[in-house]
């Protein structure tokens, strides 16, 4: 299932659902970092999977898998591609 464009943040995504990063909430070292690890503007991703207690989150992004934490998908806004 196609979504509108509306951004949505990363931590709303189901599994397996591909997304556009449409910006990093926050200006502090957090999204810094974030941002440093190739979560930019225009960058697409997919949701892998998510550990048994919700924390933390499998992204897939410019050939590479990368962890983070739910507090911090929870400042990525994207814009959905593809919903499962």
């Amino acid at each position: 299932m196609t979504s509108n464009t509306a951004a949505t943040p990363l931590s709303k995504l189901p599994i397996g659902s591909r997304g556009r990063v449409a910006e990093i909430e926050g200006d502090d070292e957090v999204s810094i970092r974030l941002m440093e690890m190739g979560l930019v503007p225009g960058v697409e991703l997919v949701l892998l999977g998510v550990a048994p207690l919700g924390d933390p989150l499998e992204l897939e992004l410019r050939g590479y898998r990368l962890s983070i934490r739910k507090a911090e998908a929870a400042r990525i806004m994207v814009q959905v591609i593809y919903e499962v």
